[in-house]
């Protein structure tokens, strides 16, 4: 049924968004700009959200630009 596969895309959704963790994108930033205070260098956007919620919330998939910072520190 159309019915049952919009409740199971709606129960994933929170598990999809969860997995992207901007603070441990090489391209996400602080902006010091208290009205749009995270960025993300790669897809060129600042915003009040995480970036990956708002591409998420724009396009319905996931970020595809993010790259998981080195940890060698």
């Amino acid at each position: 049924m159309a019915g049952d596969d919009d409740i199971d895309t709606k129960q994933e959704e929170p598990d999809r968004q969860a997995r992207i963790n901007c603070f441990s994108c090489r391209h996400f930033f602080i902006t010091h700009d208290r009205h749009f205070p995270y960025g993300c260098r790669a897809a060129g956007f600042r915003s009040r959200a995480m970036p990956s919620e708002e591409v998420y919330a724009s396009s319905g998939m996931p970020c595809l630009l993010f790259d998981e910072k080195d940890k060698t520190r």
